[in-house]
């Protein structure tokens, strides 16, 4: 059965809205990313530690904490 112009015009409208979220979510998580790695870089890495080994460190620290 054919569907109807108001069906197919929703379905278009939907997969937009999905999209247009989809889009500021990973500009938002991208963002938040980008600001969590230079706190950590700036403020939470000790002498000679790289970004990546500092936040291993801090979540071994985090889950000794649990």
């Amino acid at each position: 059965m054919a569907k109807s112009k108001l069906v197919e015009a929703n379905e278009k409208i939907a997969e937009k809205v999905v999209d247009t979220y989809k889009k500021i979510e990973d500009t938002v998580v991208g963002g938040y990313t980008k600001i969590e790695e230079a706190f950590v870089d700036r403020y939470l890495t000790k002498d000679g530690e790289t970004l990546e080994e500092a936040k291993a460190r801090l979540k071994r620290e985090h889950d000794a904490l649990e």
